[in-house]
């Protein structure tokens, strides 16, 4: 194969043949998250939402493989960095889409966000055993919703296409809350780091926390909710988020948020 045209966490993205992609996920990654993955983005892409086919389960030199529609455009993310003054129009298109989503009821057979949060709170090995008893009595006083949620909304998980936006990568998507959908947007927007080695200078700073209060506004205009129903979300996706070796910013806001 040729060299990946995106590289993750996760997976590996190639360029595949028939207009398709390759999304390779690393070795480490179970094979039944795969399988899961393309149970969902299936029941996502009938239920006519703006994101692209799967295709079949493929094994690649040992590794697990899924084949995508392949979608021509570039990220959002792309986009406002080569178009920072569009800042307002893409923070609130990000938040009309999310809105758009959440206006859903999620398929049926879709995960239940109560579960996949609950379980990455118990997997999260920095929590100690009391903030995690913490975040998950908080969650049990948390509202359960059925609505569509995406799971790890942001900006390049948005592909601006020639025929409209279209948004990708759903492996964490659930039957759930809308507001803990907004409480992991808001937590990507305000404290996601760049690739190793990288840096964020104050100007990105400064972008970065304008986006995201644009966005927040035109979602609450969108869907009216209380700013502290959104609040009381916010320590329990910071727990979730700590399976994930968030960074150590994160881990003491979220610490701040469980120990009052």
């Amino acid at each position: 194969m040729n060299k990946p045209i995106a590289v993750g966490a996760t997976a590996e993205i190639y360029a595949w043949e028939n207009g398709q992609i390759l999304k390779l996920f690393r070795e480490w990654f179970p094979a039944q998250a795969v399988q899961t993955e393309a149970r969902t983005a299936r029941l996502i892409h009938a239920s006519g939402v703006p994101a692209p086919a799967v295709g079949e389960i493929v094994e690649i030199d040992g590794r697990i493989g899924l084949l995508y529609e392949r979608i021509e455009g570039r990220s959002m993310l792309a986009g406002l960095t080569a178009q920072p003054w569009r800042l307002v129009h893409f923070a609130r298109q990000l938040a009309g889409l999310q809105a758009d989503l959440h206006a859903l009821d999620a398929p049926a057979d879709m995960p239940t966000q109560r579960e996949r949060l609950s379980g990455k709170i118990q997997q999260a090995e920095a929590l100690s055993p009391a903030l995690g008893s913490r975040a998950l009595a908080l969650f049990d006083s948390l509202p359960t919703g059925s609505q569509l949620c995406h799971g790890d909304f942001h900006p390049d998980n948005v592909l601006l296409t020639v025929n409209g936006p279209v948004i990708i990568d759903w492996i964490d998507a659930t039957a759930g809350h809308p507001l803990a959908d907004v409480a992991r947007s808001s937590l990507l927007m305000n404290f996601a780091q760049p690739p190793a080695g990288g840096t964020i200078d104050w100007k990105v700073r400064l972008l970065r926390r304008w986006f995201h209060r644009t966005y927040l506004a035109h979602y609450r205009r969108l869907r009216p909710h209380a700013q502290d129903d959104l609040t009381r979300w916010q320590p329990v996706v910071a727990a979730a988020r700590l399976s994930e070796n968030l960074p150590e910013r994160e881990v003491q806001t979220l610490l701040v948020e469980l120990a009052r």
